[in-house]
C-alpha cells in the first residue's frame, strides 16, 4: 500500500478514541468500528465483571470465530454451486 493512498480515520470504540489508518474509506472503517463496539457492548452485557483487556480479546475471538464460519459457509455454497453447474 503506497504511502499517498492511506486514509486516517478517527474511531470510538468501547469509549476509547482510536486513529485507524488504511486504505478502506472512512465510511468502511467506521463500519467496522461500530461493529467491534457493539460487540463488546454484547459481550459486556452478558459478562460484566471482564476488564476492557478481556473483553478485547474475547471481542477478537468470537469475530474471528463468525468469520470463519461464513467461510465455511461460503466453501460450502461454493462446492453446490459447481455440482449444479455440472
Amino acid at each position: 500500500m503506497a504511502e499517498d493512498h492511506k486514509i486516517r480515520t478517527s474511531v470510538k470504540i468501547y469509549g476509547y478514541t482510536y486513529k485507524i489508518v488504511g486504505a478502506e474509506t472512512s465510511a468502511h472503517m467506521e463500519s467496522v468500528a461500530t461493529i467491534v463496539d457493539k460487540k463488546m457492548r454484547e459481550i459486556h452485557a452478558v459478562a460484566p465483571s471482564l476488564d476492557s483487556s478481556k473483553l478485547a480479546v474475547l471481542t477478537a475471538v468470537n469475530t474471528v470465530h463468525d468469520n470463519l464460519k461464513l467461510k465455511e459457509r461460503v466453501e460450502q455454497l461454493e462446492n453446490e454451486l459447481r455440482k449444479l453447474k455440472g
